[in-house]
């Protein structure tokens, strides 16, 4: 590492990998209670399960957004960060109310509202803490010596993450107006602002791993840019049918959703092209293998599976049910989890100066989690077909038809255990390479 204050990043992504845990946990309750064995349902009953899985998921990506931005921005900015004190203080107070959040779900303190289930209260206290957060960011790249494309893309993303949020916070009477600006926020995170964040990762990853000229690794950002805001923004619309609003949003929302996958076929083209063209061969290539697979991946889950259940002939009977989930995971775990998943094999060697990366463990984790991942996502999308026959085709009663698919759900166990077997693979070399020293300053970086 370069600064100091870039080991502030280690505890962000510390508390990543022990929310992703928990995540995962529940995931395998709601697993379990799919096929019957639903055991723990009165005291964590299903909808609390899935509650404390989705936000989970957001809070461990979050977290592990900003730990990329601490170590990030520093380096790019070519300065320390403002306050490193702050920086500690944000994220005692984000580990705070995520554990706050997840403790109230279980006495059913939350709005009811899908995804965006935190209490009001609570709602405050993410507002303070996102601001002191972008402060410190946007202070220290505002002093700093140089402001690369690449740090300016992912503060916009992550300034545009924070604006977004607020439209989810306003109250309204009509459910209509509700889910209006409600989609604001879950659609336009994922499809809009967070694609930002994952490109100035990727950019910086690149230009680290391959050795590519910054220049030319930069304006395909600008690129991926563009059509992210091109269709994402717009593409919300394909979520408006079903809510009540105007009909014209099922044209402009299936017309810019079939668009959506071409910033993701950018994104991937861009990290294979930059590869290719790589003239430096860095050590770290388990590294290098999250970063190339978080882009191709996304394209994959995010871009051709988003784009063959949104279009409207298609979404009009797949819309609701496990195919969403099928999209769901792929798209998440390929568009940021695994370019967290990179940030933090590329950093720690950095910020602990112990170069444990090309372990057979590392390897071992990056295929056994991605092998998992695609078999749940196999089973999800076969659960979700057969949903929609029975379901939308054949009107079976919903329990009935949750009975006659339960047993793709043990497919489903099966591959989430040999997932969760690559990510408890992938916290060991976390524990293994330590905490960060101020002895890795010595470090040269390659």
């Amino acid at each position: 590492m370069k600064y100091k204050s870039q080991k502030v990043a280690y505890w962000f992504f510390a508390l990543s990998m022990l929310l992703l845990i928990l995540q995962i946990v529940y995931g395998f309750i709601m697993g379990f209670a799919r096929i019957g064995l639903d055991g723990l349902h009165d005291f964590i009953p299903f909808n609390t399960a899935r509650a404390v899985h989705t936000n989970l998921l957001v809070v461990w990506l979050l977290s592990g957004f900003m730990g990329a931005a601490y170590y990030i921005i520093p380096e790019e900015a070519q300065r320390e960060l403002v306050n490193v004190k702050l920086a500690y203080v944000q994220l005692i107070s984000l580990a705070l109310v995520g554990v706050t959040a997840i403790i109230g779900y279980h006495f059913n303190w939350w709005e009811g509202r899908k995804f965006l289930e935190i209490p009001r209260q609570l709602d405050f206290l993410v507002v303070a803490n996102v601001l002191l957060f972008l402060g410190l960011i946007l202070v220290t790249l505002f002093k700093g010596k140089r402001r690369t494309t690449t740090s300016l893309v992912l503060s916009m993303g992550l300034l545009f993450a924070a604006l977004l949020y607020l439209p989810g916070m306003l109250p309204f009477d009509s459910q209509v107006t509700d889910s209006f600006f409600r989609w604001w926020v879950v659609h336009l995170w994922v499809e809009g602002v967070w694609e930002l964040i994952m490109g100035g990762i990727l950019s910086f990853l690149l230009i680290k791993l391959t050795g590519v000229d910054r220049e030319v690794i930069e304006k395909w950002l600008y690129v991926i840019v563009g059509l992210t805001f091109l269709s994402g923004v717009l593409g919300t619309g394909h979520h408006y049918y079903y809510i009540g609003v105007n009909k014209i949003w099922l044209i402009v929302g299936g017309i810019f959703s079939a668009l959506e996958p071409l910033a993701f076929l950018a994104m991937a083209l861009f990290a294979v092209n930059m590869y290719r063209k790589g003239e430096k061969k860095h050590p770290n290539t388990i590294a290098l293998f999250w970063t190339i697979g978080s882009a191709i991946v996304s394209f994959v889950g995010a871009g051709l599976l988003g784009f063959a259940h949104t279009l409207p002939q298609t979404n009009l009977y797949t819309h609701g049910t496990l195919v969403t989930a099928m999209h769901g995971h792929l798209a998440f775990w390929g568009a940021y989890a695994m370019i967290v998943f990179a940030i933090i094999s590329y950093s720690l060697p950095n910020l602990t100066g112990r170069k444990l990366y090309n372990s057979v463990r590392g390897r071992a984790s990056f295929w056994t989690s991605n092998i998992g991942m695609v078999g749940m996502t196999v089973a999800f999308g076969v659960a979700g077909v057969a949903q929609v026959y029975l379901e939308r085709k054949f009107k079976m009663e919903f329990m009935a038809v949750q009975e006659e698919i339960s047993i793709h759900f043990v497919v489903l166990i099966l591959c989430a255990a040999l997932f969760a077997t690559g990510i408890i693979l992938y916290i060991i070399d976390f524990i293994k390479h330590g905490r960060p020293n101020d002895e890795a300053m010595e470090i040269i970086e390659d």
